[in-house]
């Protein structure tokens, strides 16, 4: 019996070191599965990339709330040779700004960079990376430039706040703050004059004498 329970030991820790095996390997697999599914690449990802959807719908509403922005849609597509209607140039600032330069959406300040851009006074535009620069048969960077620069700085600042605000729909106006409350003074207490001792007079000393 010694024996055949001396037997039995090499077969067990062969079974817990195949168990622990397959476990380990399983667990590889359930790992590799997550990291493919992009999970992490997405969680990883800028918050600026990780909206395609919204950019691509985003200059349709820029120009419902602007209808006298230009739109700049007249350039013919290399690839099939007509005219480009959805390429405006709100479509390109918003590509320049999320994708070229990796800038945020929801933030004025970097739209005002964006914008800086174009008037020279912060980076310098770069003709092959411009947006359209590999599908348009004529570069719209320059034109765009001209038209950025045209716009009055009121106009402007209503473009970024537009921009800023079709990307952050859900943002609520804060509520202002209730005035503070000031508690009621008690009422002021009235001497009654008629409990009131009067003060000696000269001439009183004589009404105590005998």
């Amino acid at each position: 019996m010694l024996k055949a329970i001396r037997k039995g030991k090499p077969l067990r820790l062969t079974l817990h070191l195949t168990l622990a095996t397959l476990t380990g390997f399983c667990f590889f697999l359930g790992k590799a599965e997550v990291k493919d599914s992009g999970i992490f690449n997405w969680i990883g990802s800028d918050s600026a990339t990780a909206q395609p959807f919204r950019s691509q719908d985003a200059w349709r509403q820029v120009y419902e709330r602007l209808p006298n922005l230009p739109l700049e849609n007249q350039y013919f597509s290399k690839e099939t040779g007509a005219v480009a209607s959805e390429n405006t140039l709100v479509s390109r600032l918003i590509r320049y700004h999320i994708y070229v330069k990796s800038r945020p959406p929801n933030f004025r300040f970097d739209w005002k960079l964006t914008l800086a851009d174009y008037l020279g006074a912060h980076e310098y535009l770069v003709e092959s990376a411009y947006p359209g620069a590999t599908t348009l048969r004529e570069n719209p960077m320059e034109s765009d430039r001209a038209v950025i620069k045209k716009l009055t700085r009121a106009e402007r600042d209503a473009l970024i706040d537009t921009l800023v605000s079709v990307f952050t729909p859900n943002t609520t106006n804060e509520t202002p703050a209730s005035a503070p409350t000031t508690s009621p003074k008690p009422p002021a207490t009235t001497t009654n004059p008629a409990t009131t001792p009067s003060l000696p007079q000269p001439g009183d000393a004589r009404l105590l004498m005998p």
